[in-house]
């Protein structure tokens, strides 16, 4: 078998580093912005005083891929799943969260969260399993968005909420 030319192993070994540094500093930079959309996220719970688990472990001193109720993916070290159901949070969603692109799934259930769903909801493509269900929201549903999901959208719980209006998909 013949050896690569000296060229083609010049080219090698200072392109190779570069490639390596080039897509781990993009891999930061996509981390960072899923960890200070949670952090948004967080800044609108109003209240956790049940369990203040939110508060004491979503902090910039921790990965966000070990922080209670997120999940990562092990090909891209981003956000995939939020699962912070039953932990009787109270607050609202702000539109930060559809910079979560990478998510698949998301469960808020059995918490008080309340207000309008940001439209930026519709952002999150992937989405598989969206579980809002046991909170306090009202209001109509954004058309815009859910429209949108109904392409990869397996599972949409809803129930037990004040929604009005009509769901056309």
């Amino acid at each position: 078998m013949e050896r690569p030319s000296p060229i083609l192993q010049l080219i090698a070994l200072f392109l190779l580093p570069y490639l390596l540094s080039h897509n781990l500093a993009n891999t930061t930079i996509d981390l960072k912005t899923d960890e200070s959309s949670l952090l948004a996220f967080k800044s609108h719970i109003t209240n956790d005083s049940f369990d203040p688990t939110l508060r004491k472990n979503w902090t910039t001193k921790t990965s966000i891929c070990n922080w209670i109720g997120v999940t990562c993916g092990s090909r891209h070290r981003r956000v995939i799943a939020l699962n912070i159901s039953y932990m009787f949070l109270e607050g609202t969603i702000p539109p930060h969260i559809g910079n979560l692109s990478f998510l698949v799934y998301l469960n808020i259930t059995g918490n008080l969260f309340h207000g309008d769903l940001p439209n930026e909801l519709a952002h999150l493509r992937r989405l598989r399993v969206l579980d809002f269900s046991n909170n306090s929201f009202a209001g109509e549903l954004p058309r815009t968005w859910l429209g949108n999901m109904t392409d990869g959208l397996e599972e949409l719980h809803l129930n037990d909420n004040s929604f009005n209006g009509i769901i056309i998909l």
